[in-house]
This record gives C-alpha cells, sequence and structure tokens, in this order.
C-alpha cells in the first residue's frame, strides 16, 4: 500500500516506515503529525481524492530537524570587477511514515 501526500509545495509518494526529507515544519521531535493524501493505492486499486482523500490519512513522525550541503552561488560580469559569492544550506524536517489509512 502507497499513498501520494503534499508537504512544502511539493507531493511525495510513500510507503510505511518510509523516511523522507521534507521542506522545514515547525513540530517538535517525536511528536506526529496527519497529512491529507492525494491518492491512496493497494496495489489493486486506487482512490483519488479531489484534492484530497476524504476519510484517509497518513499518520508520520518527525525524527529529526537540520540543513542540507550547503549551495555555493557564485555571480560576477565579465569586464568589470563585480564579484559576488554566497552560500546557502536549506532547512529540512526528517519525517517517518507510520501508518496509510483510516
Amino acid at each position: 500500500m502507497y499513498a501520494i501526500i503534499e508537504t512544502g509545495g511539493k507531493q511525495y509518494k510513500v510507503q510505511e516506515n518510509d523516511v523522507l526529507e521534507v521542506e522545514k515544519l515547525e513540530v517538535e521531535v517525536g511528536k506526529k503529525i496527519e497529512l491529507a493524501p492525494l491518492m491512496i493505492s493497494d496495489g489493486k486499486s486506487a482512490q483519488i481524492g479531489t484534492p484530497e482523500v476524504a476519510g484517509q490519512k497518513v499518520v508520520a513522525e518527525v525524527v529529526e530537524h537540520g540543513k542540507g550541503e550547503k549551495l555555493n552561488i557564485f555571480t560576477y560580469k565579465k569586464k568589470n570587477t563585480h564579484h559576488k559569492a554566497q552560500g546557502h544550506r536549506q532547512p529540512y524536517t526528517k519525517i517517518k511514515i507510520i501508518s496509510i489509512g483510516k
């Protein structure tokens, strides 16, 4: 059984016991959250929501918060002395899918 969920403006295909990194959520570590599925499938049939499947939920537990790898951004303008270096680390929340269904 798997489900399609949406969080942080992105969609993820998840199964039970999956661990994935999503955009940062303002939830404490160890807390459980409920996500509304866009689609649930058991391999034989699928329930597709409009936009969410009514009466179904995906329960996940927050494992940790962190920052991704550093991205180095370097811009310059040719024939000038303009150079700019910048870095960015995207914050994320790691969640573990506990259950899919009612």
